[in-house]
């Protein structure tokens, strides 16, 4: 089979590689960049150019055709714009996700076809299941990776049945340290290379600096909401979703002031870094944004009860199913497997299909639950479908 990897520089894909071409396939890797901007980034001038000649040697060294693309008018209007635009109404975005879902598995995936390619591999730690249904069509679903520490799986929940058709995921079966160890023995270039980080082909960045390009700072302040705060009772009958579900609605008058900040797009719920205010016997946290008059709550303690609620809701346009088998009907109730950010170890919950969207209503309260980031869900291994939290 004809299979182009997406060689990205990195251990991963050049182990996915190796496995395929030991496999008997037909192997192409394909660099592709994604990004010119060096704005806010945080190592190195050009860390795509460092990449590229690491996807080049791994390529030399397994003695494979080797193909680059410039994908990064693309990348900017799909993935960076909405970055931009999701920042600028007070949602948090996932570029990762959105990455996979409209670069690699969408523009990226049409590269590879030109290239006469049946199927596309990427370094993913997840895996693929093909199967045949009753009419005997060829069937796809999409499975966590067999390492706990380093399933990506979350990071794909976003792609269709029809995206799956076309893809492998050679490691997906491995724990990492067995990829390493793959990589040292075959003796390529990236084997002892670190892993990247950050935003999905743009990298490690300051984010507010990054955001800056387009989001003007603009200093406004903030305001301490104390634990008891009656914001944070919800007068509902236990299992109420629609209630649980809805963000604490915050004011200035809820709090006091102390402090400052330089744009409340630039914060996101949850975050503990870059407030600039210390003293305090725990570490504050931000609570929610009000980017429309510039305000940041913010609560004392990990445990403090504004960073919690039990219930989320997605908006109809915006939930996922891979596979159209697996659609809710309004009125339906099934229990899942959900989490809603990358490495949280899944939470047991109950799935709620009403006609103004999918609540997910959590058997425990939930940490930083963010509108703009995506909630997952799982049967068992199986990813089923995926949202966008709504505000």
């Amino acid at each position: 089979m004809r299979v182009v990897v997406g060689l990205s520089g990195g251990v991963d894909s050049s182990v996915a590689a190796y496995l395929l071409k030991e496999q008997g396939h037909e192997v192409i890797g394909l660099f592709m960049r994604n990004w010119h901007d060096t704005t806010g980034t945080l190592e190195g001038d050009c860390p795509w150019y460092d990449d590229q000649v690491f996807a080049e040697l791994v390529a030399k060294r397994l003695d494979i055709e080797f193909h680059y693309v410039d994908l990064s008018e693309e990348y900017r209007r799909r993935v960076v714009e909405y970055m931009f635009s999701e920042y600028e109404q007070g949602r948090t975005p996932n570029p990762d996700v959105l990455c996979n879902r409209e670069i690699k598995f969408d523009v990226f995936l049409k590269e590879a076809l030109k290239l006469g390619a049946e199927r596309v591999a990427t370094g993913h730690y997840c895996r693929l299941d093909e199967w045949r249904d009753e009419q005997g069509n060829r069937r796809y679903r999409l499975l966590a990776g067999s390492d706990p520490n380093k399933d990506q799986s979350y990071f794909l929940c976003q792609l269709s049945e029809e995206q799956l058709s076309y893809a492998m995921f050679p490691i997906g079966h491995l724990l990492k340290p067995e990829v390493r160890r793959i990589a040292e023995e075959q003796h390529l270039a990236t084997a002892k290379r670190k892993d990247s980080q950050g935003i999905c082909f743009v990298g490690k960045v300051d984010l507010p600096v990054f955001l800056q390009q387009k989001l003007a700072a603009k200093e406004g302040n903030v305001h301490e909401i104390l634990p008891h705060s009656p914001r944070f009772v919800r007068n509902c009958e236990p299992g109420d979703y629609r209630t649980l579900s809805e963000p604490y609605r915050l004011t200035v008058r809820d709090g006091k002031k102390i402090g400052t900040h330089n744009g409340a797009h630039f914060y996101t719920i949850g975050q503990r870094k870059g407030l600039g205010i210390g003293g305090r016997k725990e570490s504050l946290f931000v609570l929610a944004t009000d980017v429309d008059n510039n305000v940041i709550y913010v609560g004392e303690g990990d445990s403090h009860p504004g960073l919690y609620r039990q219930a989320l809701r997605i908006s109809p346009e915006e939930i996922h199913w891979i596979s159209a088998d697996d659609r809710m009907s309004i009125g339906e109730r099934r229990r899942y497997s959900v989490r809603i950010r990358y490495r949280q170890p899944l939470q047991d919950a109950e799935l709620i299909m009403e006609s103004d969207g999918l609540y997910i209503l959590f058997d425990k309260a939930q940490r930083g639950i963010t509108a703009g980031q995506f909630a997952a869900w799982y049967d068992g291994d199986i990813v089923v479908g995926s949202g966008v939290i709504a505000r």
